[in-house]
């Protein structure tokens, strides 16, 4: 049995999720039970949000129904930090984290071979102990799949550099291996209805063309929203290195359309890269 000396602890159950494993595990079921899934194999990423399960689970459930049954050598998530300033890719540098459904592993091997890559990856605990959107994400997994190791990766600042070089390391060091990446992302944030549907429309736009240089001009020149673009533009360029040739968005719904409440709403997107 592995003995894990350096777990980090949940942060999100209770408030993101269910704190009690039989009630979260039914919820995600329940989710997953609306999704009828498209035939698409040879998945490299997928989007996900990660608001509270009330909000977006279910738009969550149409990426993950899609990797339900298969085999992954290692899983990368890709996060945003939302509470904490670093300008590099923290990878988590202890051995698992922890929600009520047990102990996911840190695949160490392979994040340590990411982070000897380059200065601007690192092994450490900056932007993983109160983040949620990396979190979030685990439960789902530990649902669909057996036996998964995580790299768990939080992006710090989201700049050109630590995007393209997160992404181009992680494509051709692994283009031989089957990697799952999950990039953890919202969309728009607090705009009235019709606004945030025309703003999260450009983001629709660019992932079904699989346009990562329009994608990365429009991000960084604050053209579109998305709290984890530089997550989601590093898993676009690691995909096409790792030989995907096709994108679908898969499900788009915002906060209006779970609560009613459309004066000023979140932006949640589920999508998939893959080689068809």
């Amino acid at each position: 049995m592995t003995e894990y000396k350096n777990i980090r602890e949940s942060v999100a159950a209770g408030s993101f999720y269910p704190a009690g494993p039989d009630a979260l595990r039914k919820q995600i079921n329940n989710f997953l039970e609306n999704v009828e899934p498209a035939k698409i194999s040879k998945i490299k990423s997928i989007i996900c949000p990660h608001a509270g399960y009330i909000y977006s689970g279910q738009v969550a459930a149409h990426s993950y129904k899609h990797i339900s049954g298969k085999k992954f050598d290692s899983v990368f998530i890709i996060a945003p930090s939302h509470s904490e300033y670093f300008n590099y890719i923290s990878i988590f540098n202890g051995d698992a984290y922890s929600t009520p459904l047990g102990i996911v592993s840190v695949d160490k091997n392979r994040a340590e071979l990411l982070a000897g890559k380059s200065a601007l990856i690192k092994l450490s605990q900056s932007g993983h102990l109160n983040e949620h959107s990396l979190e979030v994400q685990l439960p789902f997994l530990q649902v669909l799949l057996d036996d998964i190791k995580i790299v768990p990766m939080v992006m710090g600042q989201q700049n050109r550099q630590n995007i393209e070089e997160l992404g181009n390391i992680i494509g051709n060091l692994f283009k031989d291996e089957d990697i799952l990446i999950i990039a953890s992302t919202d969309l728009s944030h607090y705009h009235p209805y019709e606004t945030a549907v025309s703003l999260d429309g450009k983001v629709k736009e660019l992932v079904s063309r699989f346009d990562i240089k329009s994608m990365t001009a429009d991000f960084l020149n604050g053209n579109i929203e998305m709290c984890g673009g530089g997550p989601v533009i590093s898993a676009m360029i690691a995909s096409k290195i790792m030989g995907a040739n096709s994108s679908q968005v898969l499900k788009y719904k915002n906060s209006g359309d779970v609560t009613g409440d459309k004066s000023a709403v979140v932006g949640y997107l589920s999508a998939v890269f893959y080689k068809k």
